[in-house]
This record gives C-alpha cells, sequence and structure tokens, in this order.
C-alpha cells in the first residue's frame, strides 16, 4: 500500500518532537531505559552534501534529505553521538544502501569539518601547532588523535504489514564467490516495525509511541483493535499529533473535538462506526432517523462492551435527553 505527500509530513513532524524522538533510541537501544534524555538533543540540518567522485576528479554534488537528524549532548553540553531517524510509510527495498549512504556523508563531513578545524587553529596562532604533524596527518587534514562522533540512523516503518525488505547489504548482493561476499562491505538496517514485534515490545516505548505502534499493528484486525483500545490507558487521552499520525498511517477517520488537545480513541472510533452506519440509512422522517441513530449508537456501546450505566449516559449526552429517557431507550436495543 502506497502512502505518500501528507503521510510523510505528518510521521516527520512526529518524530522531529525530541520526546519522541528519544523515547524512540532509547527503546531501540536501552529497552525502554531513559538514557538518552530531550533536553540534550540539539538538531542539525537534515540536509547533507555529498561529494563523492566526478570524472578527472571534479567533484559531483548530490544532496541527501534525512527525516530528522539530531546531535546527543551529555549533560556537560558535549556531544557523543549523531542519532538519524528515518520515517518509513512503504517499504524501502533499498533501504541499507540509502542508509549506508547517509551514515557515510555524515562520517565525511565530520573528517571535512576536523580538517577545517585545525587550518583555523593554525590560522589563529601563525601557522604554530603544539606537535610536529607527520606528512600523513598534513595530507589528510585529519589528525592521528582525531576521533569520529558514532552515528546511529533508526528506521520507523509506519505500515501495518510485515517489513518484507533486506535489512542487510549482503542480502542485496548477487550470488557470488563466498571468498569475495566475505569481505564485501555490509551494513544492518535498525528498524522498528509494529507487526514485528510483541505487545512486551512496544511497551517498551513510554510516549505516545506506544499507542501508536499498537493501533498500527492491529489496525487490520477490528476484533483485536477493540480490545487492545479498551485495555491500554493511553488511548483515553492521546495526543492530537499522535491521532493525526494514526490517521495518515491507517486511513483511518478519527475525529479530533474542537480545541481540544487531546483524543479519547475508544469514543472517537465509536463515533467513527456510528458516522458509517449513517452513510447508508436512507432518509426518512426526522424520528426514524433518530430512532435508528440512537439504535446504531447503543449498539456500538455494547460492541464496545461499555458498562450499561456509561451508555445511559452517553446516549442523553448525545442526544441531549434525560438520564431516565436515556435509559428506557437502552434498554430496548440492550441484550445481555
Amino acid at each position: 500500500m502506497i502512502r505518500l505527500g501528507k503521510t510523510d509530513t505528518v510521521t516527520k513532524n512526529y518524530m522531529r518532537d525530541p520526546v519522541i524522538f528519544a523515547d524512540a533510541f532509547n527503546k531501540f537501544l536501552y529497552r525502554g531505559k531513559q538514557v538518552i534524555r530531550p533536553e540534550n538533543l540539539t538538531e542539525i540540518d537534515a540536509a547533507e552534501i555529498a561529494v563523492p567522485y566526478g570524472e578527472g576528479g571534479a567533484g559531483v554534488p548530490e544532496q541527501k534529505y534525512r527525516d530528522v537528524l539530531k546531535l546527543a549532548m551529555t549533560d556537560g553540553n558535549t556531544a557523543y553521538c549523531i542519532l538519524g531517524c528515518e520515517g518509513q510509510n512503504d517499504v524501502h527495498y533499498a533501504m541499507p544502501v540509502r542508509n549506508i549512504t547517509y551514515d557515510a556523508i555524515q562520517l565525511t563531513r565530520q573528517v571535512s569539518e576536523a580538517a577545517k578545524s585545525h587550518r583555523r587553529e593554525k590560522d589563529r596562532s601563525g601557522g604554530r601547532t603544539e606537535r610536529r604533524l607527520s606528512a600523513e596527518e598534513y595530507l589528510s587534514g585529519f589528525y592521528k588523535t582525531d576521533r569520529l562522533l558514532p552515528v546511529v540512523t533508526l528506521v520507523i516503518f509506519f505500515g501495518p504489514e510485515k517489513w518484507d525488505g533486506p535489512l542487510t547489504l549482503k542480502e542485496m548482493y548477487a550470488p557470488a564467490d563466498e571468498a569475495v561476499l566475505k569481505y564485501a562491505p555490509d551494513y544492518r538496517v535498525n528498524l522498528i516495525a509494529p507487526e514485528q514485534m510483541t505487545d512486551d515490545e512496544i511497551s517498551e516505548f513510554k510516549t505516545s509511541l506506544k499507542e501508536v505502534m499498537l493501533y498500527i499493528k492491529y489496525s487490520r484486525d477490528k476484533d483485536r483493535l477493540q480490545k487492545t483500545v479498551l485495555a491500554e490507558p493511553g488511548f483515553r487521552n492521546l495526543d492530537r499529533q499522535a491521532a493525526e499520525v494514526i490517521n495518515a498511517a491507517t486511513n483511518s477517520k478519527l475525529k479530533y473535538p474542537q480545541g481540544k488537545g487531546t483524543i479519547d480513541v475508544c469514543a472517537a472510533i465509536e463515533e467513527m462506526k456510528m458516522d458509517s452506519r449513517q452513510e447508508g440509512w436512507q432518509e426518512g422522517r426526522q424520528e426514524g432517523r433518530t430512532e435508528g441513530e440512537m439504535k446504531g449508537a447503543v449498539e456500538t456501546y455494547m460492541e464496545f462492551q461499555l458498562p450499561l450505566q456509561e451508555a445511559v449516559r452517553r446516549i442523553a449526552e448525545k442526544f441531549s435527553i434525560s438520564l431516565e429517557q436515556a435509559g428506557k431507550e437502552v434498554n430496548k436495543y440492550w441484550k445481555s
């Protein structure tokens, strides 16, 4: 299923939130332990410029765009790694090549920046350095004592189906002599895909990513989705941005209350189902339509296994009638 345009924008904006971004990496790297702190993340330019090769030594600029790229800092404001996140709405069958390109570009940039830093330092010191440079250091611009920040790229798949694309470079190679393949470079994709995770693994998320992943995982199984939404308290007060991701990723039609930053997903599904029923009803007298709506509402509440008194309360509120009258109406259609 191809999901383009709005879906990509919605998921990218969602993952840009430092709290969500940190949660994704804490789950993947540390099994949910809160090691990476949102306040210690600094977003950096996600547009990379590479000059990998060209005829006669001429550079060939090539621009690559990551979804989100952040610098992870220690409490002492010292950078210790670079984290990149790629949100995928569809399976990408060349993901290992795509990601190794991103990572190589970022590492190349670090080497280049190190060389520039050394040149600036020499300019400020009149060409003097604290120690004598080797010929190799002078030519490369990268000193023997220089170090690179590790780069970790995480792919988050926002689709309900199984990721069936290759996760390593070696899976993409054509058949060849084992002696050749032994020394061919490899690269592994770091992947989060809800369909391939257990509920316990998804529970290691500490933010709305948990509800987003659970909803996507069961979006094609209505009964299991219903049970999951009812069982997880987080669905009662889900932030609006997470609900937008769910809508975009699963083509759901959850409605957002005006002026509210959170939604009750259970109630939103209930309303969505009632809207679906109403679309099939023929026009008739207002009393008949109201009666049909009320019956549909009660049946929906029963499907969601709501307590009888809660169903009465919702009917009274929805149709602006007394609790007594709502009780009578509900009892017409309520089945033990």
